[in-house]
């Protein structure tokens, strides 16, 4: 019967696991699908690319965005394109790479156009055991390499159309909180004076937005909107409301289903987050009385002819630790 016990409380704290895990992509699933919507898109090419920043947030969703974006979450074949992009690529070392969203844009510059590549990630991990910002100038460089054979041909380098790679950071440690930083290539000249035309070599721009407090009045527009659209303090209807009211957005029924989807799952993850904090906060007060009730139902068992393997099962001890109290 305590075996059974036993058995059970593996099985719930598994249970726990895998409904946290499978909330936390619902949830990332829903933001990555909101990201991907035209009116959104709008407002972060607006502060985060330097091409728009005189264009209306309206007619940047309107005019300028191509095709529909897709979103990186469905494995899309190489060569498979929306608007002759796919969202995964494949490089001869580097194994499969996917982007959250990517997609082409046209940008005004004067009478003239030009045509650029965004691609769009949403980041929960500031930490990720490497610098993010490296990995921006990688996803960069991978949307300048993949262009051959598919925008252009013969190496005629005079297509090559400029990437930007934006990143939406969520839980920004303080001092990187409500900050947006652009990293691109500049012109140095190490003798002599040369002046290159800045569009020959401007050609990748990473771009790190860290979200931070919601109740922030000095962030960007673009900070406000987000900080408050990922909050977990409102909503699905207050965050609908905030992007009608506030940022002139009519949301689709298609944005509508994806913000209620994303607070729902974010209940989900906030729920059982908090059942697993507490469960583990629990075993860490009583550890101590937990540990030595234990070795005390061990040594009874023992003494009672139970083999070890069923000591282990009753009491989730340790094997050598049973086997110690075998030799005592």
């Amino acid at each position: 019967m305590l075996k059974d016990k036993s058995s059970r409380k593996m099985n719930t704290r598994l249970t726990t696991a895998i409904e946290l895990t499978d909330g936390k992509m619902m949830y990332d699933g829903s933001c990555k699908k909101i990201l991907a919507d035209k009116t959104i898109l709008a407002w972060i090419m607006k502060e985060c690319v330097a091409e728009y920043a005189d264009v209306d947030v309206t007619e940047i969703a309107d005019r300028y965005i191509e095709g529909i974006p897709d979103v990186g979450m469905t494995e899309i074949l190489t060569g498979k394109t929306i608007q002759g992009l796919p969202t995964e690529l494949i490089g001869q070392h580097n194994g499969k790479v996917f982007f959250d969203i990517r997609y082409h844009a046209i940008a005004p510059k004067g009478d003239e156009s030009i045509e650029l590549m965004i691609n769009v990630e949403a980041q929960n991990d500031q930490y990720p055991g490497y610098p993010l910002v490296k990995r921006g100038i990688f996803y960069d460089c991978l949307m300048i390499t993949s262009q051959y054979g598919i925008e252009f041909d013969k190496l005629d380098y005079n297509q090559v159309k400029k990437s930007y790679s934006i990143w939406l950071c969520r839980n920004a440690p303080k001092h990187l909180a409500n900050s947006i930083t652009a990293y691109e290539l500049n012109e140095r000249n190490i003798v002599g004076n040369v002046q290159e035309k800045r569009e020959h070599y401007d050609l990748l721009t990473v771009v790190m937005v860290h979200l931070g407090n919601a109740e922030d009045e000095q962030a960007s527009n673009l900070l406000n909107l987000f900080n408050r659209l990922f909050s977990e303090e409102l909503r699905a209807r207050e965050k609908l409301e905030l992007l009608e009211n506030e940022y002139n957005i009519s949301p689709s029924e298609e944005l509508k289903s994806e913000v209620i989807e994303m607070c729902n799952w974010s209940k989900t993850v906030e729920d059982t987050a908090g059942k697993r904090g507490f469960d583990k906060g629990f075993d860490r007060g009583h550890a101590e009385g937990i540990v030595q009730r234990n070795l005390e139902i061990a040594q009874i068992s023992l003494a009672n002819g139970l083999d070890i393997e069923m000591v282990t099962a009753i009491t989730g001890l340790d094997v050598s630790v049973i086997e110690e109290l075998v030799l005592e």
